[in-house]
């Protein structure tokens, strides 16, 4: 066992800090965007699927440190640690917060410290909190309460990220930013489409009488067959409808046409697939495309998901260097990221086979010249 003591108990955030006490008054910067950001993943399935699948492509990782036994109590440590109020671990954490991350731009989280230890991690909703350059290079994060606002005592033990921020803000860029307005053509089409379909379903009928003067004056005998009409109609069992005179009956709109959907849908899906990021294979778009397509479409996927490993990594870092400190342990440890893909391994692996392959007939070749 390596020389170091464990630290001494102290009282630092004993309870969630970043949440608040009581009901926040105010509205923080940026709380009518991500609530539209909010109402996106509700009404259009399909930018919600893709969230969910980045949020699971991301994969998981293994921590490592010099020293075998101190890994192995990390790993277990981390495979344990407590998430928000029924989770459990820190790929759990991850998933919350790379999910807030694209949603919203930013994500803050928090390790909750007690008896000297790291007890759990939690998400914190950015709908009480506000964020603030804290110098040049520092965030501060700040929570909305009844009374004003209420700083973070510990902001040591905070974990903000950013994706995409503008220069010296501390706020991010939502991957949904731009989606609203090609949404909203999108849901305006199928709302059409539902209509139409309402109408086109439930067909409607012109019932027209031309009166002879035998039976009365026109407005009784319309009620009448008006009567017998929805009488007709309104019977769950078969029904004859009996009139007498000139009567026709003809079905309302079935001679129109419906306007062709397939084209401008699939504009906006494309559109919306391109913010994304993902294949549209992946999000059930049967889409044609060649072998050679698909591969290259994979590849850009995992450039993306590395970009958002690459925002992850110092948030990891943080809470497995926070959990050694406290624990009276060197803090040295690395993550090393799961391949993403049994595909990606075996390009690899292609890729080492080849160029040894190329070295051998290299030597070769040197030695017979």
């Amino acid at each position: 066992m390596l020389g170091f003591r464990k630290k001494a108990e102290t009282t630092a955030a004993v309870s969630v800090q970043t949440k608040p006490g009581e009901t926040f008054a105010g509205i923080p910067l940026g709380a009518g965007e991500r609530g539209l950001y909010r109402a996106l993943r509700e009404q259009v399935p399909i930018i919600d699927a893709a969230v969910y699948k980045l949020r699971r492509l991301i994969g998981e990782f293994q921590v490592q440190c010099p020293d075998q036994e101190t890994g192995g109590r990390l790993e277990e440590f981390l495979g344990a640690v407590r998430v928000n109020a029924a989770g459990v671990g820190i790929h759990e954490f991850l998933g919350i917060y790379l999910e807030e991350l694209i949603t919203y731009g930013n994500a803050v989280g928090e390790m909750v410290v007690s008896g000297g230890q790291v007890a759990a991690l939690y998400n914190a909703g950015l709908h009480h909190l506000d964020l603030q350059a804290d110098g040049a290079l520092g965030v501060k994060v700040s929570v909305l309460e009844k009374d004003g606002r209420r700083a973070c005592p510990y902001p040591e033990l905070l974990l903000v990220s950013a994706l995409n921020p503008a220069a010296g803000s501390p706020w991010g860029v939502s991957l949904l930013r731009g989606l609203p307005a090609v949404s909203q053509v999108l849901l305006e089409i199928y709302n059409t489409l539902g209509v139409n379909w309402q109408r086109m379903g439930n067909v409607r009928f012109a019932v027209t009488c031309q009166p002879d003067g035998s039976l009365g004056g026109a407005g009784e005998k319309a009620r009448q067959i008006a009567k017998e009409w929805k009488a007709a109609m309104s019977s769950r069992t078969p029904r004859d409808f009996v009139a007498v005179g000139d009567v026709s009956i003809k079905a309302i709109g079935p001679d129109n046409q419906v306007m062709e959907s397939e084209i401008p849908v699939r504009q906006m899906l494309e559109q919306i697939v391109a913010k994304l990021g993902l294949p549209p294979f992946l999000l059930g778009l049967s889409w044609s495309s060649t072998e050679r397509m698909s591969s290259q479409q994979a590849d850009v996927l995992t450039s993306e998901l590395e970009a958002y490993r690459r925002i992850l990594t110092p948030v990891a870092m943080k809470i497995c260097r926070t959990w050694l400190a406290l624990e009276g342990l060197p803090t040295n440890c690395k993550i090393v990221w799961d391949e993403i893909t049994m595909q990606d391994e075996v390009d690899h692996a292609n890729a080492r086979y080849l160029t040894a392959r190329a070295r051998k007939l290299e030597r070769e070749m040197e030695e017979t010249a």
